[in-house]
This record gives structure tokens, C-alpha cells and sequence, in this order.
């Protein structure tokens, strides 16, 4: 699969560089809004009950969810506890760390003026990790996964 290249801007070309500006406006305000999510979970504590809200899935079933514990484990990121917040949802964990890295290579490939084909779930990896969370989310519920329960 070719990848559409935008032409190099000639250097010091003010419109190339607003051009540049427009086309990393959205990783930015992705990356913005994601921090800023980051910094509610780390001012508000979702350690304390019902601090934002209840999971319904967990009220309803008594079974916790794929994403139960998941504001606990970004809580404990922000504070710099890892090993915290992987007892809190390992998989929220891992899914941070691999979120984090798409967007800098969304970012960086924007920035280059390169397209970023839309993810398209008949990849592979795709598949993998949508049976991956659903393994996950079984594995929870039985004694030998009890460890990673939240």
C-alpha cells in the first residue's frame, strides 16, 4: 500500500507552516483533551466510592467489567505507581501505553505532511486485540484470574 506524501513546503513559506499548523490541529486537541482527562482523574481521586459514579455492568451482574478499575489505574499513573495501577486493570494499562504511542506516531506522521490511513477492523492486530480484552474480561471472572480483579 503507497502512502500519499504532501510536497516538502519551501523553507521560511508562512503559508507551509500554517498549512503544517492545520494539519496537526486534531492530534493536538485529541492529545489535549486526553490529558486533560489525566489531570481529573489526578485532582479527583476515583479511589473513594462512588467519586464518578458507579459501574453499572459491576451493580448489575456483581461481576466486574473489561473496564472496572480503569480510573483507579490512570489515577495511579498520574501519581507514578505502576505497579498500583496495574493491580487496579492491567489491561487499561497496557492500553494507555499503546494509545500513548499511536498518537506521537499520528502526531509525527501529520506533522511530516503524511496521510494516516483510518484503522480498519480486518487488521489483524485489530482482531488480536479485541480477543485479547475479551480474554481479558473472562479471565477475570474465573479463580485464575482472580489476581486481576480490581
Amino acid at each position: 500500500m503507497t502512502q500519499a506524501v504532501l510536497p516538502p513546503p519551501p523553507p521560511g513559506d508562512a503559508r507551509a507552516d500554517r498549512s503544517r499548523a492545520a494539519l496537526v490541529r486534531v492530534p493536538l486537541v485529541i492529545g489535549t483533551v486526553g490529558a486533560s482527562a489525566l489531570l481529573a482523574l489526578n485532582l479527583r481521586d476515583p479511589h473513594s466510592s462512588g467519586s464518578w459514579g458507579f459501574c453499572p455492568f459491576l451493580l448489575l451482574t456483581g461481576e466486574p467489567c473489561p473496564a472496572c478499575g480503569g480510573l483507579r489505574a490512570m489515577n495511579d499513573l498520574t501519581r507514578g505507581d505502576v505497579g498500583a495501577a496495574l493491580s487496579s486493570n492491567a489491561a487499561a494499562v497496557v492500553f494507555v501505553a499503546v494509545m500513548g504511542v499511536a498518537w506521537v506516531v499520528w502526531l509525527a506522521r501529520r506533522w511530516r505532511g503524511q496521510d494516516v490511513p483510518w484503522i480498519r477492523l480486518s487488521k489483524p492486530w485489530a482482531w488480536a486485540a479485541g480477543i485479547s480484552m475479551a480474554a481479558f474480561a473472562i479471565l477475570r471472572w474465573t479463580p485464575w484470574g482472580s489476581w486481576l480483579q480490581p
